[in-house]
């Protein structure tokens, strides 16, 4: 059965009444188009009669002798109508079941006189009201084959979504498949796409959650069996008061690394909070700007240089601030952190065919393309950190609806590139000033 709410009952709906209004119009239309011909017909006849008496000729005299053989369903007198002065006058009336139809014209005008000329239309009106029942016949298949039709299309057209709603009702995050959009419609492919987009954002997701649980639980494990076993040593013995002293030193120690660690894991249910946060159109060129003077300071601290190189001058877009800062702010700490002194960081964006790509060059030590350094608790290099920052970029991106990647420098220089791609569909580019 179809619900209410369903497109298939709504379409099936308006076809058939479209149909049938359309139907009913054309039927109307040509069996008044029909009658009136006929009609006109039968009033020409008469008045060439009535101009044959006139003009003495024979009644049924005419060159294409269309009117021969109607003599015995003719009826002519002079009537007078004093008072009157009528060129023609044509009506139609019912005896005894029989219709005639009368025109009275103009025969003598000094004494009023007119010829009244009557015909028997009977078999004429039979006619029409049968060719009336073979419309209204054709008109009642013609609706049947219309709902027939109309079943038939919308069951064809339904088709993709019912395909759609199969494959998304059998999905769960232990079987998510993509979608075949080649074997859709060209109108569905969009929509297969972001199906598909969607479908790839939760796989990751998922993925990403289970390592963030089981690396969670064994960051945690490790400083806690490292406090469990330092104080098991430090009660097999009694101890002299200093040692005692380092003991709980290493335990805070390792306390703190816990904490950072939870708060890292915090940052998490912040940033998808944030993801919930209402998108705000911003120029994207300002907010690079922004964050290269909180940034440029940092750097000359610690004796390097942040170069800029923003392209075009400006670039709206719609989007969660909180979430772009995050995804540069990791950009820039990693390359600060992995570039050595005297060297220089490089934050640049430009405008390509996808939209605004945004760039941080570094002249660190490179990465190990064979490891997923967006999957939580991945380290690279000897510097410390807990390895949730990417991760945090990663899923900030996503959504953000943008493309996030990071790779080795290909220009010969130790480094890497680490790079956001912004989407331009909902963007608009400022335009230059000149």
């Amino acid at each position: 059965m179809i619900s209410k709410k369903s497109i298939r009952r709504n379409f099936l709906i308006q076809l058939i009444f479209s149909s049938a209004s359309l139907i009913l119009i054309f039927s109307s239309l040509l069996y008044f188009y029909i009658e009136k011909s006929i009609y006109d017909e039968k009033v020409n006849e008469l008045t060439h009669y009535a101009k044959n008496i006139i003009n003495n000729k024979s009644v049924f005299q005419s060159t294409e002798e269309i009117f021969a053989g109607n003599l015995f369903s003719l009826n002519i007198e002079i009537v007078y109508l004093k008072g009157k002065n009528i060129d023609s006058e044509v009506y139609e009336k019912t005896e005894k079941k029989h219709t005639l139809l009368t025109i009275i014209y103009p025969f003598k005008l000094e004494n009023n006189s007119y010829l009244k000329i009557t015909k028997d239309i009977t078999p004429t009106k039979k006619l029409l009201n049968k060719i009336l029942r073979y419309i209204f016949i054709i008109n009642i298949a013609g609706f049947i084959l219309v709902i027939i039709y109309a079943i038939t299309l919308s069951k064809m057209l339904i088709v993709p979504i019912t395909t759609l709603s199969k494959k998304l009702s059998n999905m769960n995050e232990h079987l998510m498949k993509p979608i075949k959009t080649e074997e859709l419609p060209l109108e569905f492919e969009p929509l297969g796409e972001t199906i598909n987009r969607l479908i790839s954002r939760i796989q990751n997701f998922v993925k990403y959650q289970k390592e963030l649980f089981i690396g969670t639980a064994h960051e945690l494990k490790t400083p806690l069996a490292v406090i469990k076993l330092k104080n098991q040593v430090t009660l097999i013995k009694k101890r002299s008061p200093e040692e005692y002293i380092e003991a709980l030193k290493v335990t805070n120690q390792t306390i703190d690394e816990m904490n950072i660690i939870v708060s890292n894991i915090l940052n998490i249910g912040r940033q998808e909070g944030a993801q919930l946060d209402k998108p705000v159109e911003v120029d994207v060129i300002q907010v690079l700007k922004q964050k290269a003077n909180d940034f440029k300071l940092l750097a000359e601290n610690e004796h390097k240089k942040l170069i800029i190189d923003f392209k075009p001058d400006g670039f709206m877009a719609t989007l969660q601030v909180s979430l772009l800062n995050q995804i540069i702010q990791n950009f820039l700490q990693n390359a600060l952190k992995f570039t050595p002194k005297d060297k220089s960081v490089t934050l640049r964006s430009r405008q390509d065919d996808f939209g605004l790509l945004i760039e941080v060059i570094d002249e660190g030590c490179g990465i190990d393309d064979t490891v997923d350094l967006f999957a939580p608790f991945k380290r690279q290099g000897n510097k410390s950190g807990v390895g949730l920052g990417l991760f945090l970029a990663k899923s900030a991106a996503d959504a953000l609806g943008a493309k996030i990647s990071i790779k080795n420098r290909e220009d010969g220089v130790d480094g890497t590139v680490a790079s956001l791609q912004l989407n331009s569909k909902l963007s608009c580019i400022i335009p230059t000033n000149r």
